[in-house]
């Protein structure tokens, strides 16, 4: 059973959101709040799985209150519903630790597969989203030419290992998996592993996260201009 926290200062809108969710056999919703404030005490109290949570409300909004709750329980993962479809909203609440960001104008079978994605640990995000993401994080070429050079590794990645930089570079451009898998030579097991490693080493959430990491970081800035898939892409693992 899959614990709910619904946030949104419409009481009908609560009132619809719970109705979707008790209607799923492995969802169960385990308190109502009607601010950002009350979400985050609510959620200390109930420590709900999910949150699925508003953007606009009066004092403390849904970024805000993502962020406080995402920062005291990592493992909360947050659905982030809104009326408004602006950049601003889904970079910033994908930046304070959302792990979704749907329109509320998704259908009750969207949200709750949704609820169910991100709580398996995945990401949920509009399509136009996502790909503005991979815009903000990469440079004209959409595909991964080489890891940074020794020199110019920011610190963050310097934990991981060589291997690990390509497949991180790889995801942060929005390859999947299977296309990682085809073009480092790598069997799809191996790179599935590989992502769990550099998530845990880098705190991420999901593969979203790790693309604003990548933006952040400016990563594609950092690479050397000749290719090293290629040239190394048979050495062991």
């Amino acid at each position: 059973m899959i614990d709910v926290l619904i946030v949104d200062d419409q009481a009908l809108a609560r009132m619809g959101n719970s109705l979707v969710i008790e209607s799923a056999d492995d969802l169960h919703v385990v308190g109502e709040a009607a601010t950002g404030e009350e979400a985050v005490r609510l959620a200390q109290d109930v420590h709900p799985d999910v949150v699925l949570m508003d953007v606009r409300m009066p004092g403390m909004g849904g970024i805000s209150a993502t962020r406080a709750i995402t920062s005291a329980n990592p493992a909360t993962r947050v659905v982030v519903l809104t009326s408004f479809d602006l950049d601003q909203y889904a970079f910033g609440a994908l930046e304070a630790g959302a792990s979704a960001f749907l329109l509320k104008s998704a259908t009750p079978e969207r949200l709750t597969d949704a609820i169910r994605t991100v709580y398996r640990g995945d990401a949920v995000v509009e399509p136009h989203i996502t790909q503005k993401l991979i815009q903000r994080a990469i440079r004209p070429s959409p595909i991964p030419t080489a890891r940074p050079t020794s020199g110019t590794i920011p610190t963050e990645l310097a934990v991981l290992s060589p291997r690990e930089q390509d497949v991180f570079l790889a995801i942060a451009t929005g390859m999947t998996n299977a296309e990682i898998s085809k073009r480092l030579f790598l069997s799809p097991a191996t790179v599935k592993s590989h992502i769990n490693k550099i998530f845990n080493k880098l705190k991420l959430r999901d593969r979203v996260h790790a693309v604003i990491l990548a933006h952040r970081l400016q990563i594609t800035d950092a690479v050397t201009p000749k290719s090293t898939f290629d040239s190394d892409a048979q050495r062991s693992i």
